[in-house]
């Protein structure tokens, strides 16, 4: 059992606030205390730990790997610790900051909408709000919430299911037009196929023809960061886009897209969630309210 006079919470802080500042003597100044107080804290915890957190030298320090997995922990448990004294004084009220990651489309036709919605639920609540489909690391950005398409690969994450949706290769009137529009999968040859330039692209498009699964590489001469950008250049007419159902709704029913291959199509399926920083404690209860929000209010087809 812990003794009464080790004060855990204390020394984590002060751990927490050298790896964020970069240094003991920051640190120092942060709490006004002495780079050597700082120092010796930082060397009592590592002692009654057992293992060394951080490799020091003149000019910074450096956590070991040990270190890394305390510095995640402690910043959990300062978090926890926050909440629960937030929670104490305000009976529950979700208040203060949610920061969210949220790929591009899903912003833009799902979560910008509802934002005035649920703070008027959450008057307490203050979004910051990033729009974009590189995939970031939760802890090291500092993010609540991020919302991402596909398959989770990250077991340090938990999840909660927003929906599914259809993918469909669409391309516009225009282009089809003057191009062609194909009525095979070999005949995708000739067209300018658009498609991302972010390293967990996939493969190609899939498209299932005589009971096999083959894939037609999107080499065409434009290749974007998000799925916006994506939708906007079919839109114009520079090519064909593979694009998540949701997104091109709207424009299919105006008739500024036409979707093609759907016989070829295999019918697979995008899944879409809101994933976060869970295990070792209870969520605070301003990004447990926005989860419950965005499981209740969102409908993707």
């Amino acid at each position: 059992m812990a003794r009464l006079d080790v004060n855990r919470s204390g020394e984590m802080e002060v751990f927490v606030r050298v790896i964020e500042l970069g240094g003991f003597s920051a640190a120092a100044r942060a709490f006004q205390m002495t780079p050597s107080a700082v120092s010796k804290l930082v060397g009592r915890l590592e002692s009654r730990l057992g293992v060394r957190l951080v490799n020091r030298s003149t000019r910074q320090v450096q956590l070991t790997s040990e270190g890394c997995v305390f510095y995640e922990r402690a910043l959990r448990v300062l978090a926890d610790l926050d909440e629960a004294e937030r929670c104490a004084a305000t009976h529950d009220v979700p208040r203060g900051r949610v920061s969210l990651n949220v790929n591009v489309p899903f912003g833009e036709h799902f979560l910008l909408p509802l934002v005035p919605q649920f703070l008027a639920l959450h008057p307490e609540v203050t979004l910051d709000i990033v729009l974009t489909d590189e995939v970031i690391d939760l802890l090291e950005r500092r993010t609540d919430v991020a919302v991402r398409a596909g398959p989770l690969k990250s077991s340090r994450l938990l999840a909660r299911k927003l929906g599914e949706t259809r993918k469909l290769i669409v391309g516009s009137p225009d282009y089809l037009a003057r191009r062609g529009t194909p009525r095979t999968p070999d005949e995708l040859a000739s067209h300018n196929r658009l498609g991302f330039n972010y390293a967990r692209a996939t493969e190609g498009w899939p498209l299932k023809q005589d009971g096999q699964l083959s894939h037609v590489a999107n080499n065409g001469n434009a290749q974007v960061s998000d799925g916006e950008s994506l939708r906007r250049l079919a839109v114009a007419g520079l090519g064909l886009a593979r694009l998540a159902a949701f997104q091109v709704k709207d424009d299919l029913a105006a008739g500024r897209l036409q979707a093609v291959l759907e016989d070829f199509n295999p019918g697979d399926v995008e899944e879409v969630h809101a994933v976060f920083l869970g295990q070792g404690g209870p969520l605070p209860t301003r990004v447990r309210a926005l989860l419950d929000f965005l499981v209740e209010k969102v409908r993707i087809a």
